[in-house]
C-alpha cells in the first residue's frame, strides 16, 4: 500500500524541483526526504526518480504517480470537508493568507462578519504574496488565501489548487501632478504609458506579480521602464509619486482614501482580479466556505458590482 505522506513528498518534489526545496518547505532534513522517497520507490516496485550527480528528476512512472497523488489528496480534502460538516459547528484555527491591500481594505471587515457568524473559529491572518500562496497551501501552512492576477500576468493553473472569483479592480497610472502631461485623448493605454517612457518608475520588488505587471505593461507599450525605486506598499509608492520621484501603476484599492492633489491618477484599461484560493477538494469545507461568504459580504461597494468569473 502506498503511503499518503510519501505521495505528498513526491508531489512536492514535482512542483519544487529539488529535494532541498522540499525539505525546506516541509521542515524536514534533505536526508529524511530522500529516505522517504526511497521507501516510496520500494512500495511502488519501480524507479520513480532518476539521479544525475546531486540532482534528481522524476521518471515517467514518477510523473504518472504524481497525477494519482493529486487525485488522492483531493479526495482526502473532500473527506475532511464532509467530516467537518458532520461534526456541526465551526471551531479551531483557520490559517488565511492575504496580500497587503486586501488585508487592509477587506479582510478586517470579513473577520468581523466571521466572528459574528462563527465565534468558535480562530482566524489567523498572514500577509503572503500571491506568488508564494500555492506552495503554502499545498504544504498545509495555509488553509485559504486571497490571490490576484493582472491582465498582463495571468494566473497559471496550479495543480492541487482551486479558486473562486471575488472581484475586479481598475488600474491607474499615478504621476506627479506638477509634472504629468495631459493624458492623450481616448483610452489608448499604450499611449498613456509611453507618455512617461522617459520618466523614472516606481515598481514592486522583482519576483512579485505587481513587479511583473508593470514591466509587461510597459513592454506592451513599446519601452522598458527605467526603475528608480522598488517599493511594495502602495501608500509609500503614492508618497514617492507625490514627491516627484517617479510614476507607477497602482490598483484601485491601492489608491483608496483621500485624494492627494500632488498625484494625478489616470485610469487604465487593465484590471486586477482577486480570487479565493484553497486546496482542491476543500471548497466545501465549512470553514473555507464560511470565510468565502464573509469576504463576499465585505467587498467594498465600489467593487461589489465587479465580480467576474474570469
Amino acid at each position: 500500500m502506498l503511503d499518503v505522506r510519501r505521495l505528498r513528498l513526491l508531489r512536492e518534489l514535482a512542483r519544487r524541483g529539488t529535494i532541498a526545496a522540499v525539505a525546506e518547505a516541509l521542515a524536514f532534513s534533505p536526508s529524511a526526504v530522500s529516505q522517504q522517497l526511497a521507501v516510496l520507490e520500494r512500495e511502488a516496485g519501480l524507479p520513480l526518480l532518476e539521479r544525475t550527480g546531486r540532482r534528481v528528476r522524476l521518471t515517467p512512472a514518477g510523473h504518472h504517480l504524481v497525477g494519482h497523488a493529486e487525485a488522492v489528496l483531493e479526495r482526502l480534502e473532500q473527506a475532511e470537508s464532509d467530516l467537518a460538516e458532520a461534526r456541526g459547528g465551526l471551531a479551531g484555527a483557520l490559517r488565511i493568507g492575504a496580500f497587503p491591500t486586501a488585508t487592509r481594505a477587506i479582510v478586517p471587515a470579513a473577520l468581523t462578519v466571521l466572528a459574528r457568524r462563527h465565534p468558535g473559529l480562530e482566524p489567523m491572518v498572514r500577509e503572503t504574496d500571491p506568488a508564494a500562496v500555492a506552495h503554502a497551501l499545498r504544504s498545509g501552512d495555509l488553509d485559504v488565501a486571497l490571490v490576484h492576477a493582472y491582465d498582463f500576468v495571468p494566473a497559471a493553473p496550479e495543480p492541487g489548487l482551486a479558486t473562486e472569483p471575488l472581484y475586479r479592480e481598475a488600474m491607474y497610472l499615478a504621476a506627479p501632478a506638477a509634472q504629468a502631461p495631459e493624458p492623450p485623448p481616448g483610452d489608448d493605454q499604450g499611449a498613456v504609458l509611453r507618455a512617461h517612457a522617459e520618466d523614472p518608475w516606481i515598481t514592486a520588488t522583482p519576483g512579485t506579480l505587481c513587479h511583473a505587471m508593470t514591466e509587461r505593461a510597459c513592454q506592451a507599450a513599446g519601452f522598458a521602464p527605467r526603475v528608480r525605486h522598488r517599493v511594495d506598499e502602495f501608500a509609500t509608492v503614492l508618497a514617492l509619486v507625490a514627491a516627484g520621484q517617479g510614476v507607477a501603476v497602482v490598483p484601485q484599492l491601492g489608491v483608496a482614501g483621500p485624494a492627494d492633489p500632488a498625484v494625478r491618477l489616470i485610469r487604465l484599461r487593465m484590471r486586477r482580479r482577486t480570487n479565493l484560493a484553497f486546496r482542491s477538494g476543500a471548497g466545501a469545507h465549512p470553514a473555507v466556505a464560511a470565510f468565502g461568504a464573509a469576504l463576499r459580504a465585505s467587498v467594498p461597494p465600489e467593487l461589489a458590482g465587479s465580480r467576474a468569473a474570469e
